[in-house]
């Protein structure tokens, strides 16, 4: 694969699958710039630091973007800065200004420049509660304000991309999971109780999601050539498998040898669960020659074995 014949910019770099696109596209000796906020938390990207161009802004400062993608030219950008995915953040004014009028904002920034692909990161919670797999042509239903932002953003990437001629393409993420994951979801929690052999507590476990490891995540948005070719439209990234709660601790358990106290409906009901939640992901297969290679068990396996081998505080003290 050979990506050094692209000029790449990321945003949202310093989050979990933004982190792992970086270090993947540096490991293929590629060119990055980034765009992070000053007060960004760099734990899972200070070892490389020194091999990118650092440009700092948020997304709020049209003038600011403007002079930054006029310098960068980047010939690929990679869309995955957002605010709302994570219990914490739960300020809607915060949250419609990162997502809806943040993407408005790097939209209107690269309009004038010639770029061959621009991938917005979307979330498989556009869609709301679904009875049977998702696809891309379902109604939304949005169900929090997160999710009312993250379709505003895919309905406008759209429309951008159609009016203007732009190659501007959607990927709704599902449950992405692996290594450098938000420490307080499910699988990190599971895995670092595991680890020290602490009680974990959960919700029901029926609890379904669609869970895919964050390589094959990347792998997606590393197929230019098949992406350049659909400008304006939305695939899913899952594994078309739903997984309930119950399997993924039980095959966390048995992956890594040990055993915890398990509090099941300790957490109580919370108001996006639900028993069934998984992408059709036939779209992304058919257009983009794509799919998820790692099954659980191999996604959490290498998982185990990432928080094995790394000392969980040098990563999870989000200095």
């Amino acid at each position: 694969m050979n990506l050094t014949k692209h000029k790449f910019l990321i945003t949202g770099s310093t989050g979990f699958v933004g982190s792992l696109l970086l270090r993947t596209l540096l490991s293929h000796k590629a060119s990055v710039d980034i765009i992070i906020r000053k007060h960004s938390k760099l734990w899972r990207i200070k070892d490389l630091l020194d091999d990118v161009n650092i440009y700092y802004s948020d997304l709020s400062s049209l003038p600011k973007l403007k002079k930054i993608i006029q310098k960068s030219n980047p010939s690929i950008i990679y869309h995955l800065a957002t605010n709302g995915a994570y219990s914490i953040q739960n300020n809607p004014n915060t949250i419609i200004q990162t997502n809806i009028l943040g993407t408005w904002n790097l939209l209107q920034a690269t309009k004038d420049i010639n770029y061959q692909l621009f991938v917005n990161t979307g979330s498989s919670s556009e869609y709301g509660f679904k009875k049977s797999p998702m696809k891309e042509t379902d109604l939304v239903e949005p169900a929090s304000y997160y999710a009312v932002t993250k379709c505003s953003q895919t309905l406008l990437c759209s429309h951008v991309a159609k009016q203007h001629t732009k190659p501007i393409v959607t990927f709704r993420l599902f449950s992405v999971y692996g290594p450098f994951e938000e420490p307080a979801r499910l699988v990190p929690t599971l895995m670092l109780s595991l680890k020290n052999g602490k009680k974990m507590k959960l919700v029901s476990p029926s609890i379904a999601r669609d869970y895919i490891f964050v390589n094959d995540v990347i792998s997606a948005y590393l197929k230019i050539d098949k992406l350049i070719k659909t400008p304006g439209e939305c695939f899913n990234i899952g594994t078309g498998v739903q997984t309930t709660l119950k399997e993924i601790v039980s095959k966390s358990i048995l992956i890594s040898g040990q055993t915890i106290d398990l509090a099941w409906g300790e957490m109580g009901q919370r108001e996006w669960d639900t028993d069934t939640w998984v992408g059709d992901i036939s779209k992304a297969k058919r257009l983009l020659d794509w799919k998820a290679k790692n099954s659980l068990e191999s996604g959490l396996d290498k998982t185990w074995k990432w928080f094995q081998s790394h000392n969980h505080k040098e990563y999870y003290e989000k200095s």
